[in-house]
């Protein structure tokens, strides 16, 4: 049945207007646009975003919404380089007042009530994360279920890490902040050693570390069922 919503979504483009961008590091850019009073989600599904304001070869593509359902703003966080995609071009000359269509939300990239879950992510894979954690922060459905966040970043520039501390602090959270795969590994272990195949287990961040990671998790005998992916590539 998800599917078929999903599918119902994604052909419903909603037009949403960029109200400011901002630049989080060196080579990462947020940006905010208007929500629709009718638009919803679930924290962790991602949106297809369309450029409009010009024609280019590939306009639509795929962006985590790293702002929760309870905000008044669908925001996307991605990374833009130097020498940026025809796309990624096209978003940087948004203005506010301009405007991007939206298909979605979709994907199943979401907490489960009643479990413990352990949340790992990779560089600018933690914009599904951050829209989960505002949103099991808000709702306070978290109280009694063990949920920690271990974010792996070498850079290390940590995007949202005052906001993370902030969310963490009165909804008992645990977060930590890596900047080494030898680290992950290690806290990986202490949190599998203690929930099994009974936890949850979510990643997100570049395709060839959301592999990895789900490697050594089937590794320790966890089942795919308990395992879901958010892998990201280059646009």
């Amino acid at each position: 049945m998800s599917f078929f919503k999903d599918m119902i979504s994604v052909f419903r483009k909603r037009e949403l207007t960029l109200i400011e961008s901002s630049r989080e590091a060196e080579d990462v850019h947020t940006f905010v646009f208007t929500k629709d009073k009718d638009l919803t989600w679930t924290a962790g599904q991602y949106g297809l975003f369309t450029i409009t304001h010009k024609k280019i070869k590939n306009p639509t593509k795929p962006f985590s919404i790293a702002s929760a359902p309870t905000e008044d703003v669908v925001k996307i966080t991605t990374r833009i380089s130097d020498n940026p995609s025809e796309f990624k071009q096209a978003m940087l000359e948004l203005q506010p007042g301009m405007k991007i269509k939206m298909g979605g939300p979709v994907g199943t990239f979401q907490l489960e009530e009643g479990t413990p879950s352990l949340l790992v992510a990779a560089g600018i894979g933690i914009t599904p994360f951050r829209s989960i954690l505002k949103e099991l922060a808000a709702s306070g459905k978290q109280a009694g279920n063990p949920t920690r966040l271990l974010y792996l970043d070498s850079k290390p520039s940590y995007l949202f890490q005052d906001e993370l501390n902030a969310i963490a602090r009165p909804a008992s959270i645990q977060i930590d902040f890596l900047s080494s795969r030898e680290e992950l590994e290690q806290e990986m272990v202490k949190f599998i050693t203690q929930h099994k195949d009974q936890g949850k287990y979510f990643i997100a961040g570049p395709k060839s570390m959301v592999e990895s990671i789900t490697t050594l998790l089937q590794n320790h005998n966890i089942s795919k069922k308990n395992i879901k992916k958010d892998a990201f590539f280059g646009l």
